[in-house]
């Protein structure tokens, strides 16, 4: 027999060091494979759980006719709000100002309105003009001044404020009679028209994100707005779109307020808290604060449970500083979970096991 037939077969080779490192790296189980999207929607549905039962506790039914209408109108207004700030947040900005243009629209469209169903067209026109002209500056103030989304969005939340407080002392204008229908109309009397409009309008951002090249800008600014300009992306562009279209949809929740109110109010928004609401929904959503990573999707579940949250605090009469105080442990929570879950885990660097890399002739 020759040689090489003498010769007994090898044992295989044992992985290398990178091999090694890739499976470490893999997720351990199921619960690790969860996307912050499908976690997000976990939650929703044991929050909703619990909800039932507390519900049912206060002799009521969860899902009754009235109530999964006031759930679904409590999301549309923050939904809408909560979409806007998703662009911008993904860009690595924020919007602080969002309360005072809700505030804004409100004014501007019942008193352009003034109760005739003439004037709706106009007043809308006119509204989301003046709020998108608003989100233009803001977004001009971050792209090409380099002021810091915090600060101009700050500021120019201030000056809207103090507009505001200095021409609107009260209640101002009238809806008129077709958008006040239009806050009443839904279908079966369950789903409410204003919840299929942020339906809708979550469905065109979410297009926009996917398949548009602004919304691949969008992601890639937020990434590293130095490596996208690098890359060649013209940066002011589309930080700018993000702030004009956050405004033009927290314009379009203050008609939806203005819809159900019937009158302009100057607090409307600050009273509503739509600014930290919008963030924390957001952020709950699974949207990264410092950009780059997010959806609608996520966003829109982040609004379903604080929504949710809210409806059964207000059956069981919940005093508000409670509920303040369940929102912000919501929201430290999921922080913290998705904290620890982009945790890259790695290989111990040294150990009794730790393989040596091949050699040239090895890999010769």
């Amino acid at each position: 027999m020759s040689a090489a037939t003498d010769r007994t077969p090898e044992a295989p080779a044992e992985p290398t060091a990178s091999v090694r490192r890739r499976r470490a790296a893999r997720p351990k189980g199921p619960r690790e494979r969860l996307s912050s999207t499908q976690l997000i929607y976990l939650v929703l549905v044991g929050v909703v759980a619990v909800s039932i039962a507390l519900t049912a506790n206060e002799g009521r039914n969860f899902f009754s006719q009235g109530n999964i209408w006031a759930i679904l109108t409590a999301m549309s207004v923050l939904g809408l709000i909560a979409i806007g700030q998703t662009l911008v947040i993904l860009v690595g900005s924020l919007d602080l100002s969002v309360p005072y243009v809700v505030s804004l629209s409100t004014l501007i469209a019942a008193g352009g309105m003034k109760g005739l169903d003439s004037n709706f067209a106009p007043a809308v026109v006119n509204t989301l003009v003046t709020v998108a002209v608003i989100g233009l500056v803001m977004g001009v103030l971050v792209s090409v001044f380099d002021v810091h989304g915090f600060i101009a969005s700050l500021g120019i939340g201030l000056v809207v404020s103090g507009y505001l407080a200095t021409n609107y002392q009260g209640s101002h204008g009238a809806a008129s009679p077709q958008l006040r229908l239009l806050g009443r109309s839904g279908i079966a009397a369950t789903i409410p028209t204003s919840f299929i409009i942020l339906l809708v309008a979550a469905l065109l951002v979410t297009l926009l994100l996917r398949y548009t090249r602004l919304g691949h800008h969008l992601y890639a600014i937020g990434g590293n707005r130095a490596v996208a300009r690098m890359s060649g992306v013209r940066t002011a562009l589309p930080v700018i779109a993000a702030h004009v279209l956050c405004s033009v949809l927290a314009g379009i929740a203050g008609l939806l307020l203005l819809s159900r109110t019937g009158v302009g109010l100057p607090t409307i928004g600050s009273q509503g808290r739509y600014d930290l609401l919008s963030i924390a929904a957001v952020v709950l959503g699974g949207t990264l604060l410092a950009g780059g990573k997010g959806s609608v999707i996520g966003t829109i579940g982040g609004v379903a449970i604080f929504a949710v949250i809210d409806n059964v605090m207000g059956v069981m009469q919940v005093n508000p500083f409670l509920k303040d105080f369940v929102r912000g442990l919501v929201i430290v929570l999921a922080v913290a979970v998705y904290a620890r879950r982009s945790v890259v885990r790695r290989p111990p660097r040294f150990g009794a096991d730790r393989t040596a890399a091949p050699t040239k002739e090895e890999t010769a």
